[in-house]
């Protein structure tokens, strides 16, 4: 691994590396390898790990200076991994290419994270490439992660309209706040601090069955896969508030249906 290639090519997108064989902060990654967005006296800067000794390769295929973003490939063995780094809003960010992707430059692997929802979307509104990848157009809004789509014809019940409610993706990263929000179908779960990511109920009870104390272990009862629709103004301390005038359907980009995310200690 080049350290001094890599200094220049994050340069190219004005952002700097720092390349360690021990990670500055603990971390839930799991890889011989792993990426992070840290922040010191100078600002933010990007951290790549590697275990010493570890049979691992770093690449560089693609850097897009105008647009602040490049495409990072890690060979660990036989297993390979592609991250798009960049810079969205006010800070930088880490995102997992999920695998089953043909990515070799930065506007494919942007492609890569809409889930098919969005991709439908904005064939169906025909939008140019350069469109395609604005935080704004005519198929969808997006914030950090999370895509809206307009649906125009969307009625609610009123009744269960939920105020003020996160939208989470059960990394424990930070919520993005809804004014206005409606949940319907999807799995019940059961959550609590052992359990953040949600357990079935014959977990649930099989927990409670062999552990009479888990009783007390605080647990909440949630929906996991939900359909989620959401209006009025969306919130999150590292994105500028976003104002949806109607429903919008909500959906999540594709980073967690990648392998390569377990080496991405970067929650926004």
């Amino acid at each position: 691994m080049d350290t001094n290639l890599l200094d220049i090519k994050f340069a190219r997108i004005g952002a700097r590396l720092k390349v360690a064989d021990q990670p500055s902060r603990s971390t839930r990654t799991s890889g011989a390898v792993s990426l992070d967005v840290r922040a010191d006296r100078k600002g933010e800067f990007f951290e790549i790990v590697h275990e010493p000794g570890a049979e691992v390769e770093i690449a560089l295929l693609d850097v897009q200076p105008t647009d602040r973003h490049l495409l990072l490939l890690v060979r660990e063995g036989k297993d390979k991994s592609k991250f798009l780094c960049g810079h969205d809003e006010r800070h930088w960010f880490v995102a997992g290419i999920p695998e089953t992707a043909p990515v070799g430059t930065v506007r494919q692997a942007k492609e890569a994270l809409k889930p098919a929802e969005v991709l439908s979307a904005q064939a169906g509104k025909r939008l140019k490439a350069k469109a395609r990848n604005r935080r704004k157009n005519a198929a969808f809004i997006r914030q950090g992660e999370w895509f809206f789509l307009p649906v125009p014809s969307f009625v609610v019940d009123e009744k269960l309209v939920l105020l003020n409610e996160p939208l989470r993706r059960g990394n424990g990263g930070k919520p993005h706040w809804t004014e206005f929000c409606y949940r319907t179908g999807g799995e019940t779960v059961y959550v609590c601090s052992r359990h953040p990511n949600g357990i079935t109920e014959a977990q649930y009870k099989a927990i409670l069955g062999g552990s009479p104390k888990a009783k007390g272990w605080g647990w909440r009862t949630m929906r996991r896969n939900p359909g989620v629709y959401v209006r009025g103004r969306v919130r999150h301390a590292d994105h500028a508030t976003i104002t949806l005038n109607g429903w919008h359907q909500v959906v999540m980009n594709t980073e967690g249906q990648s392998k390569a995310m377990r080496n991405v200690a970067f929650l926004d």
